[in-house]
């Protein structure tokens, strides 16, 4: 039996390129979550004006990885201070997010987040927001597996 997760951390492509190569995670999906649009097309979330962010939605098999190791990994790939932006992207719809499905990945997000603040790592507050799964809609055709249908590793892009 697969769980899911899903998180946003910048610009879709990258962060669904890191967990791709996942040990654990059987299937990815780039899309959009958090907003209040109906069906939002690419064009419509980079208006910036309907809530959503870019996210990546992961199918994992939690005999083979652990939602504290997925979330791990979610903090190495992006910079979680950042209020709205990652790298030169700039807009709500690139902002740190986990969007959690139950109470036990709740509970693991805000245990991580606040392990991962004290550790000092980081001299800012963690900006992550951190909400209960809504809506997922899955991006259009072009942006799956961006960087694989484009021969690119995306390793440098996180």
């Amino acid at each position: 039996m697969t769980e899911k997760a899903t998180f946003g951390a910048g610009c879709f492509w990258g962060i669904e390129s890191a967990f791709r190569k996942f040990k654990g995670v059987v299937s990815t999906t780039v899309g959009y979550s958090g907003g209040h649009l109906k069906n939002p097309t690419y064009e419509d979330v980079c208006t910036d004006r309907t809530g959503h962010a870019e996210v990546v939605q992961i199918e994992y098999d939690p005999s083979q990885v652990s939602y504290e190791e997925l979330l791990d990994l979610f903090w190495q790939i992006h910079d979680p201070t950042t209020l709205n932006r990652q790298g030169p992207d700039i807009g709500t719809q690139y902002r740190s997010a986990i969007f959690f499905h139950n109470p036990e990945q709740k509970a693991a997000v805000e245990i991580s987040k606040e392990k991962l603040q004290r550790s000092g790592r980081y001299k800012k507050p963690i900006a992550t927001e951190i909400t209960p799964a809504s809506e997922f809609y899955r991006a259009e055709e072009y942006h799956q597996q961006y960087f694989e249908k484009r021969g690119v590793s995306g390793d440098k892009f996180w």
